[in-house]
């Protein structure tokens, strides 16, 4: 009840609407309630020999049709804006929650789950609020006006009539009962399945690969198999129930028939009123034998809205603070204080007493084991988890004190599975400025190595890369996302393996034109962009200013490479096992802060 009351809260809006819809429909009724009555009174006349009545009462029978026919046309419109209003303010505000939840809530939660709620879920609220509570407001109206006009017609046979009417009541009642947990369970198996299939279509790559069609078709239909058994216990309660509450009514019909009739044959009730009082009888059976359809309705949207709940009620764990600042004036100066992060549910810390000072301009690599904490470590920039103890700072300011967006607005991350979107080249790079120029999408291609391949595709950069830019090497989402992120000129830039899927002659181009890039920031007056480098290529890691060795979440060593080697074992044995090639091997020390990536 409290979930369904809180579904009515989405109406709210939309009162007027509603209000109107219901008044339309109750009026609508009253016409429908009146053509039995006119009905009945004609074929008095009819059997009195009245010929003078029968023009008035066709008229008014015509005109009562007409009157429901366009009070039904508003009614549906109305309606249907009511229906669509709530669609769509229901699909932005969840949208909008589910954006301002943070990173930790999406990596506990299955795509295809959360694409069900706000689809399958979703309409099923939106269908129930729009359409079917008027469906519902509109059988009980029914059921009253219809059950007043019988008792004009006659008391004694419409208590007679109505005397199923509670039974219905309360068979429909108890089936909404048992209902709602076997739809509700309906619905969450759906869910598992869509996931299972937004998965599946994700990863067709990897399924075609090792011929793992039968394997996963088998997985598919495993969850269709658990969706059917499971219906199928919804669908025998609605088989148990719903000729039950179809049936009652007709005890009803047959009292009418064998009382009614033998009135009509005594002369102490005329052919027209007993005509008049099946017709309103017959009126009762559709909306008693709906009661169950919509109960079910409303079972379902309960359900579904108590899924819906659940995203909506779990609140942002990473909030701006009341009085939220912007990032202070600087060049990306770097703090990490006595940082310490333990994801939620996990029994060890990803990271541990982390202090690490970062000099604006500077450009640090990140080295270690996989697991070690380097991708976690630069996640905190941006405030993408917030630390469990300790704190990180940009230019001398707390991140939690900042507004995220205008700190995140500072940092650009280039990961080594870069995302695009289904849109242009040109709409992809220029996503986090979308007013850039094409001049300055151009510029950051160039420098992105990305110019020369862009220019070779169908219609340049306004060519339309696949969903998730799967119609493109992994170069060449790599080179995309890079030029991405210089547009967007952060003050901090966070290459995350950035240029893994490049060859060595690009990667080398890429780093030339990051330093220049660097130089012109530096000749305006700042110190460089500082930039924080995770790589497996030794090549890569050699143009750091500085090596920090992360081991198990802590930092183990940190210095130049030949300072590292003499020192540190730990990095000596990632020399080892890596790929050392004669330039990183041999490569002279450079000065501080001057690769300004």
């Amino acid at each position: 009840m409290v979930t369904f009351k809180r579904l009515l809260g989405f109406l709210a809006p939309y009162r007027a609407g509603v209000w109107w819809s219901l008044g339309l429909a109750a009026a609508a009724m009253v016409m429908t309630v009146s053509i039995p009555f006119l009905v009945g009174k004609g074929i008095d006349a009819i059997n009195e020999g009245r010929r003078e009545d029968l023009l008035l009462l066709g008229g008014l029978i015509a005109g009562a049709g007409l009157g429901r026919l366009g009070l039904t046309f508003v009614r549906r419109l109305i309606a249907g804006r009511v229906s669509l209003g709530v669609e769509y303010d229901l699909r932005k505000r969840i949208y909008g929650h589910l954006l301002s939840l943070e990173l930790a809530f999406f990596d506990r939660q299955q795509t295809g789950q959360l694409m069900s709620r706000a689809t399958l879920d979703l309409q099923a609220v939106r269908f129930f609020l729009g359409y079917g509570l008027v469906f519902i407001m509109q059988s009980a109206l029914t059921l009253v006006l219809a059950a007043i006009a019988m008792l004009f017609v006659d008391p004694v046979l419409a208590a007679l009539s109505l005397l199923p009417v509670p039974f219905v009541i309360v068979v429909a009642t108890r089936y909404g009962k048992r209902s709602r947990p076997a739809i509700q369970e309906v619905q969450q198996r759906l869910a598992e399945l869509t996931a299972d299939v937004e998965e599946s279509i994700g990863g067709v790559r990897v399924i075609k690969a090792f011929a793992a069609e039968g394997r996963q078709n088998r997985r598919i239909r495993h969850s269709s198999e658990r969706i059917f058994t499971q219906a199928m216990v919804s669908t025998r309660l609605q088989a148990y129930y719903n000729p039950f509450i179809a049936f009652l009514p007709q005890l009803g019909l047959a009292a009418i028939l064998f009382f009614g009739g033998r009135r009509v044959i005594d002369g102490t009730l005329t052919i027209g009123d007993f005509t008049a009082f099946y017709a309103y009888l017959l009126m009762l059976l559709g909306p008693m034998r709906t009661l169950g359809v919509s109960l079910g309705q409303a079972q379902r949207a309960t359900a579904s809205g108590a899924r819906l709940f659940e995203i909506l009620d779990r609140q942002p764990a990473i909030l701006a603070p009341d009085e939220a600042r912007t990032l202070p004036e600087g060049d990306g100066h770097v703090q990490f204080e006595g940082v310490w992060l333990r994801y939620e549910g996990s029994p060890e810390p990803a990271l541990k007493e982390i202090d690490l000072v970062v000099p604006a301009g500077t450009t640090v690599a990140l080295v270690g084991a996989t697991g070690s904490g380097k991708t976690t470590l630069v996640q905190l920039l941006a405030r993408l988890y917030d630390v469990t103890d300790g704190a990180v700072k940009i230019d001398g300011a707390d991140v939690r004190t900042l507004d995220p967006d205008g700190l995140r607005a500072e940092i650009a991350v280039v990961t080594d599975d870069p995302f695009l979107f289904s849109a242009t080249v040109a709409e992809n790079i220029a996503y986090a400025r979308p007013d850039a120029s094409r001049e300055a999408i151009e510029q950051a291609a160039e420098r992105a190595q990305a110019a020369g391949f862009i220019a070779r595709l169908p219609d340049g950069y306004e060519t339309r890369v696949g969903e998730r830019g799967l119609t493109l090497s992994g170069g060449q989402r790599q080179r995309i996302a890079l030029a991405r992120a210089l547009v967007a000129d952060p003050r901090i830039l966070v290459l995350d393996d950035a240029t893994s899927a490049v060859d060595a002659t690009t990667e080398a181009a890429i780093k030339e034109a990051l330093g220049d890039v660097g130089a012109r920031r530096r000749r305006k007056g700042g110190t460089g962009r500082t930039t924080f480098v995770i790589a497996h290529r030794l090549s890569t890691i050699a143009l750091a200013d500085e090596i920090v060795v992360l081991e198990a979440g802590r930092i183990a060593a940190r210095g130049t490479h030949e300072e590292l080697l003499e020192v540190n074992a730990h990095y000596r044995a990632i020399v080892e096992k890596g790929l050392p090639d004669s330039v990183f091997l041999t490569r002279k020390p450079r000065e501080p802060q001057t690769a300004g990536l």
